[in-house]
């Protein structure tokens, strides 16, 4: 089963705007969320990746895996750890688990790894969004097919969201993988 098929039945929540810190800045109009359809059930355990040709792929499941357990950690403008992340402390913090360096703004992750076709997104690549500028201003991690997990506005918390979302999909400019 895939790991979006995993998580699918976890969460169902409307498109929640974000901000970052490299921004600080609210995007408008602001979605509001709609209460979870599902009750969240505990994430797996982190693993670590497997050595071999598939170990790409194992940490980025491991990523996820990570990432999704940091699920309901307030946002908080500048935070880099599960006290209080934005978007780009989040992606960092998580990264740097699995002794992944990434850059702290959201413009310096967007220009980490390499270009990704958004049809063809793997657990653990990076999702970039337009929210509050031109450019790549929110960030998130793609857990495989249409969601991605991330640390959205100051009304929020981390989350998984779709990216086919009305909200998300006219925002999303770009995707990398750094793995």
């Amino acid at each position: 089963m895939s790991l979006c098929h995993h998580y699918g039945f976890v969460i169902a929540i409307a498109a929640l705007s974000g901000a970052c810190a490299s921004t600080g800045a609210t995007p408008r109009p602001f979605p509001t969320p709609r209460p979870a359809s599902a009750a969240s059930s505990p994430s797996p355990t982190p693993r670590p990746p497997r050595p071999g040709p598939a170990s790409g792929s194992a940490i980025g499941y491991s990523i996820t895996r990570m990432a999704l357990d940091l699920r309901g950690a307030p946002y908080r403008n500048g935070g880099t750890d599960p006290s209080g992340f934005d978007c780009s402390g989040f992606v960092q913090y998580v990264f740097a688990q699995h002794g992944v360096r990434m850059p702290r703004k959201v413009s310096e992750q967007f220009q980490a790894g390499t270009i990704v076709d958004g049809s063809r997104l793997e657990p653990g690549d990076l999702v970039f969004f337009a929210t509050t500028a031109p450019g790549a201003s929110h960030v998130g991690i793609a857990l495989g097919g249409d969601e991605f997990v991330h640390a959205p506005s100051s009304t929020g918390e981390v989350r998984v969201e779709r990216i086919s979302a009305s909200y998300w999909s006219t925002r999303f400019v770009g995707a990398r993988r750094v793995l």
